[in-house]
């Protein structure tokens, strides 16, 4: 049976490497987690709110039985992604796999969260073709660059105009915000409570909780 992978032209697999194909399909994952596995990709500034809306989503899922895991930036870039580091060429590197890690936790019949700045248009959509359709949602979490660089929760916009960072995202390096997000959640007024009920409200909407 041929991979259900998506792989570039310029990526080879060797004709040693064979794909296995396992007894326990994607479809009985599913019905046995009694949900709609999908990847809900969170996508937005540095300081717009991706992770701490994340984590309130995926409680307020697991508050509703659901099973989930959310794969956060600087989580993964300890372990997986310890190898990048943050100019254009390694960040659509670490979307790649991330988007290669969210593809196995589909199969496996769970909702995935990912939070990641994830910049450019290109890799979120490659990301997607990963996936069949309806197995993937665009999350835009939309905050001002204002609002996020006020926040600053970390210090890097900080250090990033004081030229410490290179190629920081909104500052030297270029963010491209989705045109048409499947969800779109503006912040700005908006507590993390409120954000988080209102993409549960849409998965509910959709079909897929």
């Amino acid at each position: 049976m041929t991979s259900p992978y998506v792989t570039k032209d310029n990526d080879s697999v060797s004709d040693d490497v064979v794909w296995h194909n396992a007894m326990v399909t994607h479809e009985q994952r599913s019905l046995h987690k009694q949900q709609t596995p999908v990847v809900l990709w969170f996508t937005g500034l540095s300081g717009s709110g991706k992770s701490t809306i994340a984590n309130a989503v995926e409680s307020k899922l697991l508050n509703l039985g659901k099973h989930s895991y959310l794969l956060d930036g600087d989580n993964v870039r300890h372990g997986l992604n310890k190898d990048l580091g943050f100019s254009d060429t390694d960040r659509v590197e670490n979307i790649r796999r991330i988007g290669e890690v969210a593809k196995l936790f589909v199969d496996s019949g769970t909702i995935v969260l990912t939070a990641f700045i994830s910049p450019f248009i290109a890799d979120r959509e490659q990301a997607r073709a990963l996936l069949l359709s309806g197995q993937f949602l665009e999350v835009f979490i939309d905050t001002p660059l204002s609002v996020c660089e006020q926040r600053d929760p970390k210090g890097l916009y900080k250090k990033a105009r004081a030229g410490e960072i290179k190629h920081f995202t909104g500052i030297d390096s270029t963010y491209e915000a989705p045109l048409n997000a499947d969800i779109h959640v503006e912040t700005e007024g908006y507590s993390i409570e409120a954000c988080a009920e209102a993409i549960v409200n849409q998965l509910a909407d959709l079909g897929y909780i």
